[in-house]
């Protein structure tokens, strides 16, 4: 079922998305949208080499596998 946002932009932020809409000949909520999953499907996900890169890091990996232990073991600091 489909939800509503709303989202508060500027005027020239606004002026910006309305044209690249009417380029797109889409409507601005459809625009944003797919505007939204296209940036989230990018950022999101790695490309099979860079995640073979990561995996083959061994410092990496040790370090993950270090914090997954340390988090077990409930010594761990929550920052935000």
């Amino acid at each position: 079922m489909p939800k509503t946002i709303t989202l508060r932009v500027d005027d020239d932020t606004y002026r910006i998305i309305q044209t690249a809409a009417r380029g797109d000949r889409r409507t601005i909520s459809n625009f944003l949208e797919i505007a939204a999953v296209s940036y989230i499907a990018e950022e999101s996900f790695v490309s099979d080499e860079e995640m073979n890169e990561l995996v083959n890091d061994k410092k990496l990996v040790q370090k993950l596998k270090l914090g997954r232990e340390r988090i077990k073991q409930g010594r761990y600091t929550i920052v935000g």
